[in-house]
């Protein structure tokens, strides 16, 4: 393939089983396929007299990750027409919290490092991060 392609780095390290402390140089050939981006949630319109609890029921989620996950406290009010995220089946989600380390995610997940990277953009291990990662 002739021309530049801009890609963040991370993806062809993935796609090229390169790891981050390994490098290329100029002229190396790389496989470059387009991933596509993977969605992680489905999205919900609130409706009159919904509550985390009732949509959790529905939705068979637990009402905790639906509160965490969408920035509410567990008995906020929720407005009509109101947008909320809903964890899809088949991925598992952590908020991480203060001392949490890369080894502790990658033995919480039972995966590996680039697994993590795959399915999350960034992994600054700050507290209140956002983590996914496929079952």
């Amino acid at each position: 393939m002739n021309g530049i392609l801009t890609t963040k780095t991370r993806y062809l390290f993935l796609i090229n089983t390169i790891t981050a402390s390994e490098y290329f140089i100029l002229g190396d050939e790389m496989d470059y396929k387009t991933i596509k981006p993977v969605e992680y949630f489905d999205y919900y319109n609130i409706e009159k007299n919904d509550s985390l609890f009732t949509i959790a029921q529905k939705k068979n989620v637990n009402p905790n990750l639906l509160s965490l996950l969408n920035g509410l406290d567990i008995t906020d009010y929720l407005y009509k027409d109101q947008k909320i995220m809903i964890p899809k089946e088949g991925f598992s989600y952590y908020i991480t919290k203060e001392g949490d380390t890369l080894e502790i995610l990658v033995n919480m997940f039972n995966t590996h490092i680039n697994n993590l990277l795959k399915y999350n953009q960034t992994v600054y291990l700050k507290e209140g991060q956002l983590i996914v990662n496929k079952k």
